[in-house]
């Protein structure tokens, strides 16, 4: 096994906590499994899944646009913080 971080977004970890609670497992097993899943479909059918996760969570189309961008932001301000280095 590999132990690494992440940073989740309240609703991915609200649905994480329900889904171990549901399959009686730890929240590490839980996304194991959910990792699986997602690996195991195939390509073409990927973006109809994710489709109908965002509509269940209630994710409009411009919300989810909203929230990539933001998080594509804090992304590339964190990098840039990365890699700057005082000497």
């Amino acid at each position: 096994m590999v132990k690494s971080t992440y940073v989740l977004d309240v609703e991915s970890a609200d649905a994480l906590e329900r889904l171990a609670r549901e399959w009686q497992v730890s929240k590490s097993e839980a996304l194991r499994r959910a990792i699986k899943s997602a690996a195991a479909t195939p390509l073409a059918e990927r973006p109809e899944i994710l489709r109908r996760m965002q509509e269940a969570a209630g994710l409009s189309v411009g919300a989810a646009a909203r929230w990539s961008s933001t998080v594509r932001s804090e992304r590339r301000a964190g990098t840039r913080q990365v890699g700057t280095r005082r000497r």
